[in-house]
């Protein structure tokens, strides 16, 4: 599973979507995983915040099969069966099950 740090420089957040949208458009893996840091208190950085409103649009129109926030792993989040149908994909990478909040998977 490769990885990319979308907040690399500290991008704004349009940048980083930007980023998001050529990494979806040229990726050929199934799973990848996307750095975007949390903030700096730990509450939900605006990159975090931006990038899974628009991975819940992707995933509703369709582009993407799912994504799945890294806290998925450690809180009832509604995320379960997600994880459970895409496991094989997501359990050789480091941070899985570590519930990681500056972490998101997207199953492409």
């Amino acid at each position: 599973m490769k990885t990319y740090n979308i907040k690399e420089n500290m991008p704004s957040v349009e940048l980083a979507l930007n980023r998001v949208n050529v990494i979806i458009k040229y990726e050929k893996d199934k799973a990848i995983k996307l750095i975007h840091g949390y903030g700096s208190h730990g509450v939900g950085g605006k990159i975090k915040e931006a990038l899974h409103q628009y991975l819940e649009l992707l995933v509703n129109k369709q582009k993407i099969k799912a994504y799945i926030p890294g806290e998925a792993f450690g809180n009832l989040l509604g995320y379960d069966q997600v994880i459970k149908t895409y496991q094989n994909l997501l359990q050789t990478d480091s941070d899985y099950k570590k519930a990681n909040e500056g972490i998101t998977y997207i199953i492409l």
